[in-house]
């Protein structure tokens, strides 16, 4: 039945089906796990990085990208769509700026972005990108952080946190699970969130993610394999004492 319907993009099939749009979707599901985790005065973004090969430069396979000063973008699906639409967005931020001498704020790039999808669902000749992502940054207004999610079709939602690719619906579970504004005022408890999320679907070892973390009016900072190892060995630690504590309880 799909077959008479997925040669276009145009074409919904009679259920309301777009199913190239579908198709697409299945590329980001199939794509390594992104995350993001909003913070009072942080934002955290951890991707799953894939080994590279042993001649490969590690810099020119990032999951996380900037697309101005204060504004980060993570994706799953297909790396070559995502290097095409960073790029848009990276001229329409400076661009902006040239107009108005004010940076975008975090939604004006988030609609943009998801105006472009929107816009290759409807069009023939051409394809749905193949890509989700998560936006995140500071607004320049009130310096506010927030977190957008665009998926292929051209929707978009804010979050406080959320995951996409492979996986994600794990993630997801666990970040709904562990979750609370009151324990997120602390930059390193927001950062222990994504990495102990990641952990969820990711081996722990800190040469498997890619962790970024964004301040209010700072420029974003990639974490050192260090400072990534030390966050796993605390992870470590704190499930070893709750296991330790769930046997004592057995026992007793």
């Amino acid at each position: 039945m799909t077959s008479s319907y997925d040669r276009a993009i145009t074409v919904f099939s009679p259920d309301g089906h777009l199913f190239q749009v579908e198709y697409a979707q299945q590329a980001v599901e199939r794509g390594n796990t992104a995350l993001a985790v909003k913070g009072k005065d942080v934002l955290v973004m951890a991707v799953e990085k894939k080994a590279a090969a042993k001649l490969q430069e590690e810099r020119t396979a990032r999951k996380i990208c900037s697309v101005d000063d204060h504004i980060l973008v993570a994706f799953a699906g297909l790396t070559a769509d995502a290097r095409v639409l960073i790029n848009r967005a990276r001229v329409e931020c400076q661009s902006y700026r040239l107009s108005f001498e004010d940076p975008v704020s975090v939604p004006y790039i988030t609609r943009y972005i998801a105006k472009i999808k929107q816009q290759y669902t409807q069009s023939n000749g051409r394809r749905p990108f193949g890509i989700s992502c998560l936006i995140v940054g500071f607004d320049p207004d009130d310096g506010s952080p927030r977190l957008f999610q665009t998926d292929p079709s051209g929707t978009y939602f804010e979050w406080k946190a959320n995951a996409i690719g492979r996986n994600a619906k794990s993630v997801r579970e666990y970040l709904e699970k562990k979750y609370e504004d009151d324990k997120l005022n602390d930059e390193a408890a927001v950062i222990k969130l994504a990495v102990a999320a990641l952990l969820e679907v990711v081996q722990g070892r800190e040469n498997n993610m890619e962790v970024a973390v964004i301040r209010r009016g700072k420029p974003f900072e990639v974490m050192s394999s260090e400072k990534l190892d030390a966050v796993l060995k605390e992870i470590q630690a704190d499930k070893d004492k709750e296991a330790a504590e769930k046997d004592k309880g057995k026992k007793s």
